[in-house]
């Protein structure tokens, strides 16, 4: 690992943050750090991130999807669709080793890149799967998980589609959303009922680390 850190297009280093790193991760932290730099060094060349948000990565993608542990239960399983380059689910598994993590993701170059970098990191806690949430076969290898959660992937109503017959009845939808949130629940409400939504809520997260604003939608299944 470069132990600089990466550098801005103007060649000005990214300061790590480091005392959010070490709350939010912990023991795990030099894990994190390690992805970091699989996303800073290799995502970008690969085309999963692009170089501009190379400045961004700690707080609006690491530290951000980290946040979601906050509204999972301990010991999960937990689903991480439309993964990319594993945000939020690889954050999500460094920060809680206690959660059983399955990162789906339809494209042959980002799977790839995310056994690579499941491989690199030990993360005995991750298995990944390839191919889109709504497909029969997917489904069947994934089975049925506590939490489906996903980021920056559809819109609310055709996220419910896809998302809630991966979750087990009783079970919860996590969607991270912005603050617009509360538009799109009221906007797809038919489309969440229809793929059998029940209780709805909206929980602001990542407040007690200052990273970006963020919203999970939560959505039970009945």
């Amino acid at each position: 690992m470069a132990e600089d850190g990466p550098v801005q297009d103007d060649g000005a280093q990214v300061a790590e943050p480091t005392t959010a790193v070490e709350s939010v991760f912990g023991s795990r932290a030099d894990l994190a750090r390690r992805y970091h730099y699989w996303l800073a060094e290799h995502a970008t060349v690969r085309g999963l991130i692009g170089p501009r948000e190379v400045p961004k990565l700690w707080d609006r993608h690491i530290l951000n999807s980290a946040a979601l542990v906050e509204v999972l239960p301990e010991g999960a399983t937990v689903a991480d669709i439309g993964s990319g380059a594993g945000l939020p689910g690889i954050p999500v598994a460094i920060a809680r080793p206690d959660l059983l993590v399955t990162l789906i993701e339809p494209l042959q170059r980002r799977t790839t890149f995310l056994q690579e970098v499941v491989d690199d990191l030990a993360l005995d806690n991750v298995r990944v799967i390839r191919g889109r949430a709504e497909e029969p076969s997917v489904r069947k290898e994934a089975g049925l998980f506590d939490v489906v959660t996903s980021r920056a992937v559809a819109p609310l109503g055709k996220l419910a589609g896809w998302t809630l017959p991966l979750v087990k009845t009783g079970g919860v939808m996590a969607a991270v959303k912005g603050s617009s949130a509360p538009e799109e629940i009221e906007r797809d409400g038919k489309l969440i009922r229809k793929a059998k939504g029940g209780t709805v809520d909206v929980v602001q997260i990542g407040e007690e680390t200052d990273t970006t604003p963020t919203y999970v939608v939560r959505i039970v299944k009945n």
